[in-house]
């Protein structure tokens, strides 16, 4: 059993397909399956159960799985310790982002005092959703990311870094334009423009159209932060969006902010890893510069705002 075959197990059994694995691990989809049945062989039992258009765990296969990603993680922190010998300055770091904002900035700053502190060190930088990242972390091709919180997976912790809250924004041309607060139901009614499913940001949107019993009109579903400004901006829809993210479009009048009435959707970025994990000495350093330039000392607390009653919300809803 080697460390090659059990990375190409693991890619498989997260992506779900051998194609998809494959392109993880970088190599062809014909080495791949070389791989899986070179390990069945040696299991003397089949791990994967191939579907039409993906492929499943068998029993062996999910406790195989388990075992593979203890030992993935032991490998990599065996590595990262003996690179510490060769001298602090070097070692590998993957992070993910599911911030745009992050990824704008700070994280330029962040990297650029990172480089100088580990001058020949690796760094990779990922994107995708927060649950994609941490199932990343879990799978042991991140080291750490910035996620979006709460994350309830086992085995992950998390520090928060930043705290915001939700607000809508519009185009000035909106015939709302003038307002400074809009209701659930007012939003329900427009053609909303929403970051994609499997963040905690769309769930939190999700949560609130939920618990106000309406139903809204997504029009489009983007990964980017910039993306849902700028269809905004072209008067395709209103988003939701941290406000924090939102204060250079406001301030130029590119957009308008809308409080959510009655609503309060705190916002919170973290970094996440897996608890317990070996830090290596760039890990470290990454994460004590994540601190210092993230200060949730300095976050401005969000305005306190009264919750009217859904019929009351209603009401100003049919009034607008």
């Amino acid at each position: 059993m080697e460390i090659r075959q059990l990375r190409a197990f693991s890619a498989i059994a997260e992506m779900g397909t051998f194609t998809a694995g494959a392109q993880r691990v970088h190599i062809t989809q014909a080495a791949i399956s070389m791989q899986i049945r070179q390990l069945e062989i040696e299991l003397g039992t089949p791990i994967f159960v191939r579907a039409p258009r993906r492929v499943l765990l068998t029993e062996a296969g999910e406790a195989l799985l388990e075992r593979t990603r203890r030992i993935l993680r032991e490998h990599d922190a065996a590595v990262a310790e003996i690179a510490e010998l060769a001298g602090a300055e070097r070692g590998r770091l993957r992070v993910g982002s599911a911030s745009a904002m992050v990824s704008a900035d700070p994280l330029p700053e962040i990297l650029k005092e990172l480089r100088e502190k580990h001058p020949r060190a690796e760094v990779s930088i990922f994107s995708g959703t927060s649950q994609t990242l941490v199932r990343q972390i879990l799978a042991g091709d991140l080291d750490m990311a910035f996620v979006s919180l709460p994350v309830e997976a086992r085995g992950i912790q998390t520090e928060v870094l930043s705290r915001d809250e939700l607000v809508a924004i519009a185009s000035p041309r909106h015939k709302f334009a003038k307002q400074r607060v809009v209701s659930v139901f007012t939003l329900a009614g427009e053609k909303l423009i929403l970051g994609e499913r499997g963040g905690n940001t769309r769930r939190l949107i999700d949560g609130l159209f939920e618990e106000a019993g309406v139903q809204p009109v997504v029009a489009m579903e983007l990964s980017r932060l910039a993306a849902i400004k700028r269809m905004v901006e072209a008067d395709m829809g209103v988003g939701i969006i941290p406000q924090h993210s939102t204060h250079d479009e406001v301030e130029q009048g590119r957009l308008v902010s809308w409080w959510i009435e009655g609503a309060k959707i705190n916002w919170e970025l973290g970094l996440a890893k897996l608890a317990g994990d070996y830090e290596s000495p760039i890990c470290q350093t990454f994460m004590q510069l994540c601190r210092k330039y993230f200060s949730t000392e300095d976050i401005t607390t969000p305005r306190k705002r009264t919750k009217p009653s859904k019929n009351k919300l209603k009401q100003r809803a049919q009034a607008s």
